[in-house]
């Protein structure tokens, strides 16, 4: 993928990951365009010169809208990144954890499927462009305290996998981004081992360049996770992350 001539909307990239990739698109020479809830961090993004747009994945109108948004003000858009996501913890023990799963599921796995609904006809009809969605290295080795966060995001996986096989032949490629734990949104205050934000992203980007775009972007520090079951230690993994239960 060429980053320096992409037109980018970043939904959910207000803070963290989809911030600092905003930047890194932006800095390489491509357009971006912010979308999130957060109207003051919209705001300072707007400072920095990125297009912005308010969008909450959890409603299919205020989807509608952004989308509407943003290609009137950039017909050329060829690249949808979905990085709208919430981390909760839950205690299955209790059916009181239901609202935070359903708040989970709504906006990690349906919130993901609404953007890419509503960019893709563009897509396809433009002849070519990228989704980029976001899963985690939790997909693929379940961190026991953030049960719907795993399967939200190993549902966004299979989802990913499904839609590439019925894109094919339409130009319009899909990439799975699949962080680790990174230090933003407080991370680096429970995850000593959380990678630096800076240092992900150089190695994000750098996978994105590479022709072709391969299917997974996987840092090196999320090949522990990903490939956890083929390398025999799955049960040890979950194990050990089992153990902040006690905490």
């Amino acid at each position: 993928m060429d980053i320096s001539t992409r037109t980018v909307f970043i939904a959910g990239g207000t803070s963290g990951i989809g911030r600092e990739l905003a930047r890194r698109f932006a800095a390489a020479g491509s357009t971006v365009v912010v979308g999130g809830r957060d109207d003051d961090a919209l705001a300072e993004l707007g400072a920095e010169g990125f297009g912005t747009v308010r969008i909450d994945v959890t409603d299919p109108a205020s989807v509608a809208q952004a989308r509407d948004a943003v290609l009137a003000a950039h017909p050329g858009l060829d690249t949808v990144v979905t990085m709208s996501g919430v981390m909760l913890l839950e205690d299955l023990r209790d059916p009181a954890h239901f609202p935070a799963a359903e708040l989970t599921v709504e906006t990690n796995l349906l919130g993901t499927i609404r953007v890419i609904d509503a960019f893709t006809p563009h897509l396809i009809g433009r002849g070519g462009g990228t989704i980029v969605t976001v899963t985690s290295g939790i997909a693929y080795l379940p961190f026991p305290p953030m049960a719907s966060y795993a399967a939200s995001k190993a549902g966004v996986h299979a989802y990913s996998e499904a839609l590439r096989v019925q894109l094919a032949g339409s130009g319009v490629d899909v990439v799975e981004l699949v962080p680790p734990a990174v230090a933003t949104a407080g991370q680096e205050k429970v995850n000593p081992h959380a990678l630096d934000l800076d240092d992900f992203a150089t190695e994000v980007m750098d996978l994105l360049e590479q022709e072709p775009t391969p299917n997974q972007i996987l840092v090196q520090g999320v090949q522990m996770h990903r490939w956890a079951e083929r390398n025999g230690s799955y049960d040890e993994l979950v194990a050990q992350r089992a153990r902040m239960l006690a905490r």
